[in-house]
């Protein structure tokens, strides 16, 4: 970006995109947050499902005193391996629920420092090439470009900039 574009532009420009990043991420948090909720809901009523499953589940499995050649019951036998299937599902959403709430915790964090940021250049930024110079360093140091999938950030809008020139 040339001298000139960044001087016409306002530390408040820089303020209100800083704002608006950080209103995007939160957007995105609240979608995770209802896709995590939408998981752990599944959770449940699988939980649910299985309990139900168990408890009518006959009571006659053998135990430790029963003959080892007794067989166990070819629907017991069925029911016990849908019941492993479902556990390990149910396992695997599980994991996917943490990875959502880390990711969220990312967006979270980075959203607040955007936050941050804008309030540190509505107070100390001298001018726009300042505010511009900070916002770039910030969302390299953050590797921001990888929270936006859809919009292009600061950064890669500079490099795209630099390619060209």
């Amino acid at each position: 970006m040339s001298d000139d574009a960044a001087d016409t532009l306002a530390v408040d420009e820089f303020v209100e995109y800083c704002r608006t990043q950080a209103g995007l991420l939160s957007g995105r948090v609240e979608r995770m947050g209802e896709e995590a909720d939408e998981l752990l809901d599944e959770i449940d009523q699988e939980m649910a499902e299985l309990r139900s499953r168990l408890e009518a589940l006959p009571d006659e499995v053998p135990g430790t005193e029963t003959p080892s050649t007794a067989e166990i019951p070819a629907t017991s036998e069925r029911d016990v391996a849908a019941i492993e299937q479902r556990q390990e599902t149910l396992e695997e959403k599980q994991l996917l629920v943490e990875a959502k709430q880390a990711r969220m915790q990312a967006f979270q964090e980075l959203a607040a420092d955007y936050t941050d940021l804008a309030e540190d250049l509505a107070a100390e930024a001298g001018d726009g090439q300042d505010a511009l110079t900070r916002v770039i360093e910030f969302e390299a140091d953050a590797d921001a470009p990888a929270y936006f999938d859809e919009r292009q950030t600061m950064l890669e809008a500079a490099a795209a900039s630099t390619d060209t020139e």
